[in-house]
């Protein structure tokens, strides 16, 4: 029989965190002093995108299981993040659009609009879209992690059977869905102005879907403006509409129904 007391000795801070693999990871394509920070921004945000997810699944299993406590807690550790996330613009930002120019053309066709999770973050938020599917091969992992995303509850679904679970008459089905981001619901808004006049824990649940919408937004904005002084309005790597795309994307709330109801109240 193996000690166990051989293996906590072997662990160390180092192999616990992978961190030979993690610290190898970042391969620069040029010379460029700035590239090193450019690609580890990118893979903290990738790190973060998964982080995201994982805390976005485990609230969607807490609301359906109709617990309220739990879900504001999980809600509050992904706004954290997302303040993190927002604040990681800051150091991209110190590089100039020289500094950028000087390697960029060894990113070829790579491209942030390639980036699988934040695809899949966005289907979890609602987008249903099947145009997020052409970058990816259609027998890639990428692509089918999104598929399932867009095919699954998304979490204002989810946020619709918890305020099931307290109580509230919340649509029997869902209402046809056209492509793109969940259109508002007359219907919707009637549980969603019952809930905020009961005024107790499904109304801060509610509020706290508010902040989260807000800082996906907040993330959006800080984004685009940060694509427009590196390269202003020149195509974005890859091919893709750099700036002009994301401007497009610009307040385009995830929970429409959530801003909806707030001149009623």
């Amino acid at each position: 029989m193996t000690d166990p007391s051989a293996h906590s000795a072997a662990l160390t801070y180092g192999s616990y965190l992978a961190l030979d693999e993690l610290l190898a990871a970042q391969r620069p394509r040029s010379e460029e002093h700035d590239e090193l920070l450019f690609i580890v921004v990118h893979q903290v945000y990738e790190l973060w995108f998964k982080q995201l997810l994982h805390e976005l699944t485990w609230l969607q299993e807490r609301l359906h299981r109709g617990e309220g406590g739990h879900a504001l807690a999980t809600l509050k550790r992904v706004l954290t993040i997302l303040k993190t996330v927002v604040a990681q613009v800051d150091v991209i930002e110190t590089m100039t659009p020289r500094q950028f120019t000087a390697f960029r053309s060894r990113l070829e066709a790579a491209s942030g609009f390639q980036s699988a999770q934040f695809r899949v973050l966005e289907a979890t938020l609602g987008r249903r879209d099947e145009r997020m599917l052409a970058p990816y091969p259609p027998d890639g992992p990428g692509h089918a992690r999104i598929a399932a995303a867009m095919a699954a509850p998304s979490l204002f679904d989810s946020l619709l059977r918890y305020l099931a679970t307290q109580g509230f008459a919340t649509p029997a089905a869902p209402e046809p869905r056209p492509a793109g981001w969940r259109q508002p619901s007359e219907a919707v808004q009637r549980v969603l102005l019952d809930v905020y006049r009961a005024d107790g824990e499904p109304a801060l649940v509610c509020e706290r879907f508010v902040d989260l919408d807000e800082g996906v937004q907040e993330w959006r904005y800080r984004h685009v403006k940060m694509v427009e002084r590196t390269i202003g309005d020149k195509p974005g790597t890859g091919g893709s509409a750099g700036a002009q795309y994301l401007r497009s994307t610009l307040f385009t709330p995830a929970f429409p129904d959530l801003w909806a109801v707030r001149g009623a109240l």
